[in-house]
């Protein structure tokens, strides 16, 4: 009898214990009914057996109220959310820095600003305030060019930075990750409930998928194991450590490609650790995107836009000069070795060089074929047999410059030569290739100015005016086949350019290829710098762009070629690694490799050093607006002059910036043929399109999370109505319960008292 009053006893025991646990719960379920991050606890009973008899109630483990599968969609949401999302704050500033089309400040607005003032000053070439319009605008739109260049790499530089932040984020969130597993596998053994510490492991776990891309999974123990989607562990028994060195300083050559940038490392920072490149999700992919991607690609545009304009206007510009002409010229392209480089004036093209006095009369004229193949000035028997001018002529830069010297000097050399000097007694003036490795020249009085005009003809004056075709060999190899191909005399030493950039021409590129590109042919490369050859490289066919990088930069001394992303293609990008000037060439007239690829000095930063030359900027006169003409009534046989109001060069340069011009493929957009205007339209066009199309994705996917989230939350938070129900069945089971062991109570003293 006592025997079963005391098993009734404990039964109704453990039913009070289990309601007060079911209580416990409910208490904290509605206690948390507001905490970010809490899920509901479900209480379950079960029935208790000891030896075989059914002995009460108990307690089985507290379980939260989720769904894992809901979760982990919801966070692989969360993750491409947060993609978007980190690049639209960079996106907003960079609309609101470069603005639309039609803004005064835009780039494209300025360039049409320009081209009108080049109109206005070919109405009136001899009007200062005219000329002052054009330099003003043209340093208006490289100044905007270089704010643009310079946003782009402070974007990039912001970028690089928060990804820097975000890894500490993350190991942090896999130190603390590391710790809760180690709690619930502990607590676990000995039965305790880890349902809050699961909530808290969660929380970490979605802070986690919001910066990086990962996948999980649960052991048996309770143990959380977190990695990336390419297979990375971040979360396991002993955590991974994640580093990234932020950059401190950006430039538009400092790329993730070439080295430049320190990687995103999981554990020993080698290369085979990189995952920069892996990413698939989270902030951490929006912020690489921008910084190796998105705002590199409208860096390759601007400087594409930048070299297209220093080109076309410098090309019209060379042909023309100030009047009466110039007392100095310094060249803007760089000669490595002027002793040993060639170049050849080709076919029946000629230039003619010219002395005029203040007046804009003709002092002097000579032929340079003319000049350079005169015995009485050096001619050499080694490239012009000793006696006129020959169809293979090649000359030396630095025998250019001598015989160009020695002639406004009227300083032959004894030969015998058809010709003479200037026959003006000047003395003093220089020609030479300059420490810098530049061309210059300098005409010691300020009597006579000189020019140079490009013919049609061979050494007849009067001919009609046409770019010269100079055929340059730059390796000094010698060969009769150009390495490379210009227009106009004074173009290719870029004697009056109007646009310049100052730079080292230590870095080459191709255009943009396809990822697939692999070389045709063979091809053998010659690389070069003033100290000589660098050294060659056999290049067989079919080797992709990433093995002719790997080849040069494992082969060629003091050089580093690296396959950098553009667009949705890539370029084989050259540097030299001392930053000096080089050239770059393949066997002339047989090898094609360099041709396919459009291996050429590389235009990356153009657009944040391109600048007006600043002699013209003080003096804005120096433009050209017209050139050398022949009138065949003066003198004798006729003569050239110059005219101060001869707008022949600046009603060019107003054309050409009307007319359409080749684009190749930058940054995403295409290779097209339009107007400067257009394109530079087009670049601000591309920028807001993928603003907006960034902040389309982003709206979709955040209803899409939202979605997600509000059925995770209806499920995984807590329902007061529901909590409020639950507690009313548990109250009165408690009381239930309670009135079993009252009744109990009783019934063990009546034993008593009847005992």
């Amino acid at each position: 009898m006592a025997s079963g009053i005391t098993a009734a006893l404990r039964t109704a025991q453990s039913g009070l214990l289990a309601n007060q646990g079911a209580l416990n719960a409910i208490a904290n379920n509605i206690a948390n009914v507001n905490s970010p991050g809490y899920s509901r606890k479900t209480v379950k009973l079960e029935q208790r057996v000891v030896s075989g008899v059914g002995s009460g109630v108990q307690l089985s483990e507290l379980t939260r109220n989720i769904d894992e599968g809901l979760l982990k969609s919801l966070r692989l949401e969360l993750s491409a959310l947060n993609t978007l999302s980190a690049k639209e704050s960079y996106y907003d500033r960079m609309q609101e820095l470069f603005g639309s089309p039609g803004d005064n400040t835009s780039i494209s607005h300025i360039v049409q600003e320009f081209t009108a003032t080049l109109e206005t000053l070919a109405v009136t070439p001899e009007k200062s305030l005219e000329q002052g319009d054009v330099v003003r605008w043209g340093k208006e739109m490289t100044l905007k060019l270089q704010s643009m260049s310079d946003t782009i790499q402070d974007l990039r530089l912001q970028a690089d930075k928060a990804i820097a932040e975000d890894v500490a984020t993350i190991n942090k969130l896999s130190t603390d990750m590391g710790n809760f597993n180690d709690l619930i596998v502990r607590n676990s053994v000995t039965k305790r409930d880890v349902t809050d510490l699961m909530d808290q492991r969660d929380q970490a776990l979605d802070k986690m998928v919001e910066i990086i891309d990962v996948r999980y999974f649960y052991r048996n123990d309770g143990d959380v194991v977190v990695f990336t989607s390419s297979g990375r562990t971040l979360v396991d028994n002993i955590p991974a450590t994640l580093t990234h060195t932020p950059a401190s300083s950006m430039t538009p050559t400092t790329t993730h490609a070439e080295g430049d940038l320190n990687g995103l490392y999981v554990g020993t920072a080698i290369a085979g650790n990189d995952i920069t490149n892996d990413l698939r999700g989270g902030r951490l992919q929006g912020l690489v995107q921008l910084r190796d991607s998105v705002l590199p690609n409208l860096q390759s545009q601007l400087d594409e836009f930048a070299a297209e304009i220093q080109a076309a206007f410098n090309q019209i510009h060379n042909r023309g000069v100030t009047f009466p002409g110039s007392q100095s010229m310094t060249g803007s392209r760089k000669f490595t070795e002027p002793a040993t480089q060639k170049i050849q004036v080709g076919g029946t093209t000629d230039t003619r060089i010219l002395l005029f006095d203040s007046t804009g009369n003709q002092a002097a004229s000579v032929s340079l074929k003319t000049l350079m193949s005169d015995l009485n000035f050096g001619g050499n028997a080694a490239y012009d047999a000793g006696s006129g001018y020959t169809a293979t002529e090649y000359w030396t830069i630095n025998d250019v410059a001598t015989n160009i010297q020695r002639w406004l000097n009227d300083n032959p050399l004894a030969g015998g030569g058809a010709i003479a000097g200037a026959g003006l007694g000047l003395s003093g003036n220089t020609v030479s290739v300059n420490s810098s490795s530049n061309f210059q020249i300098s005409i010691n009085s300020t009597a006579y100015s000189l020019v140079f005009r490009d013919e049609n003809t061979v050494d007849t004056p009067g001919s009609t005016m046409a770019d010269a075709t100079i055929n340059f060999d730059a390796d000094s190899d010698g060969d009769t086949d150009a390495d490379e191909t210009a227009s106009g005399f004074s173009n290719f030493f870029g004697l009056n350019d109007f646009f310049v950039d100052n730079l080292a021409e230590n870095v080459h590129e191709s255009n943009v290829m396809a990822s697939t590109y692999s070389a045709a042919t063979a091809a053998t490369l010659s690389f070069r710098d003033a100290t000589g050859s660098l050294s060659d490289l056999a290049v067989t066919a079919g080797q992709t762009l990433a093995t002719i990088a790997t080849n040069i930069t494992n082969n060629i001394t003091n050089v580093t070629a690296s396959v950098v992303p553009d667009g949705s293609g890539f370029r084989l990008r050259v540097s030299h690694d001392n930053g000096a000037s080089m050239t770059v060439t393949q066997n002339a007239g047989t090898d094609t490799l360099l041709t396919d690829l459009g291996m050429h000095i590389a235009d990356v930063r153009l657009s944040s050093t391109m600048i007006v030359r600043s002699d013209i900027i003080t003096t804005p006169s120096l433009i050209s607006r017209g050139a050398a003409q022949w009138n065949s009534a003066l003198g004798a046989a006729g003569q050239y002059f110059m005219s101060v109001a001869d707008n022949t060069i600046i009603e060019a340069l107003a054309v050409q910036f009307n007319a359409t011009n080749a684009f190749d493929s930058a940054g995403g957009i295409g290779g097209i043929s339009t107007t400067f205007h257009e394109y530079a339209a087009a670049i601000l066009s591309t920028n807001a399109t993928l603003a907006a199309t960034n902040k389309a994705d982003k709206e979709f996917q955040n209803d899409l999370s939202d979605s997600l989230q509000l059925k995770s939350d209806t499920l995984r938070g807590v329902n007061l109505d529901e909590e409020m129900a639950e507690l009313i069945l548990f109250e009165q089971s408690y009381v239930a319960a309670a009135r079993i062991i009252t009744v109990i109570q009783k019934m063990f003293e009546s034993l008593e008292r009847i005992l």
